[in-house]
């Protein structure tokens, strides 16, 4: 689920919030970082939960409408081909997932429901819902491409659920898109003979999880040292002037390049080139390349770029 870019971001997002309330207990601020962390798998959890709810919904308001004193024959007899999709059922009865949603405590919905029935009710508005609903066909992968067009289309960009991720946690924005590429991915996935749902790992590896320990407690234990490395690189920068979250990047970077002997220089590189487009200003990305281009053209010079492995400078 978290790839090293996501990792990177992290790190960067924990280090500039300890600059923010000038944290200086590390063990605490990174506490912090695996928490932030966590809370990706937590959202990953909460969007499955509202597959699972909006099913849910429908079906006790299938049940209660039946029920009705002046029920209709439509409300009667309704069409269940919605609360008996295939994959909504492999969901809302898989035994890993929910065992998951409950040890971490995911009963969102449970207590915001308004959301789910707003989901619901744009669900029944749209015309994925329609056509799937007037099909007579009743296949595994049809009702599988369902699921799919209407995570995709309908419920991922909701704005009401969008609005609740932002209120409820901040961070969860950031990880949305990737939590909601990964679901996508797992739904077009299933198979009709699978009789559970398989929950994704945090981290693809311990590696992974090493990673965001060692790059966060090496960059914030040798900040100093490593803005020494860019500070006469940048002549015509005023260094008060410089943004915070670049030179929040330049560190990281300088960071990976010498204390990091497994990653290659252009990944190094590559990578915080994007973190700087997507988080910091529209320049950024160029002032950072030109002061690491040229720190790595000195590195290489002093024989201080020690990378390990076949093809990593």
């Amino acid at each position: 689920m978290l790839n090293r870019r996501h990792i990177r971001v992290k790190v960067m997002q924990s280090i500039y919030a300890m600059h923010q309330h000038q944290g200086e207990n590390l063990d605490k601020e990174e506490k912090f970082l695996f928490q932030s962390i966590d809370n990706m798998h937590d959202l990953y959890l909460l969007m499955l939960a509202a597959l699972i709810e909006i099913r849910e919904k429908e079906e006790e308001y299938l049940e209660l409408a039946s029920k009705k004193h002046l029920a209709t024959k439509e409300e009667r007899n309704p069409s269940k081909k919605f609360v008996e999709n295939k994959v909504l059922k492999l969901l809302s009865e898989s035994t890993s997932l929910n065992k998951a949603i409950e040890e971490r405590l995911i009963n969102n919905w449970k207590r915001n429901d308004d959301v789910v029935l707003f989901l619901l009710e744009a669900i029944k508005a749209c015309g994925l819902y329609e056509k799937y609903m007037l099909s007579n066909e009743t296949t595994f992968t049809n009702d599988k491409n369902f699921i799919a067009d209407l995570f995709t289309d309908v419920i991922a960009p909701n704005d009401k659920l969008y609005d609740y991720l932002e209120e409820h946690k901040l961070t969860w924005l950031d990880d949305l898109p990737s939590v909601n590429t990964l679901i996508l991915k797992q739904l077009n996935q299933i198979k009709e003979a699978d009789n559970d749902f398989i929950i994704a790992k945090l981290y693809k590896d311990i590696e992974d999880k090493e990673f965001v320990k060692n790059l966060f407690r090496k960059t914030v234990l040798n900040e100093t040292e490593l803005s020494k490395e860019y500070i006469d690189k940048t002549p015509n920068w005023d260094s008060e002037r410089i943004a915070e979250i670049d030179t929040i990047i330049l560190k990281m970077a300088i960071c990976e390049l010498l204390k990091f002997p497994s990653i290659p220089v252009k990944v190094t590189i590559n990578e915080y080139l994007e973190i700087a487009k997507e988080y910091s200003t529209p320049k950024s990305s160029i002032f950072i390349n030109g002061i690491l281009d040229n720190l790595i053209k000195d590195f290489q010079k002093d024989n201080r770029l020690s990378k390990a492995g076949r093809g990593l400078l």
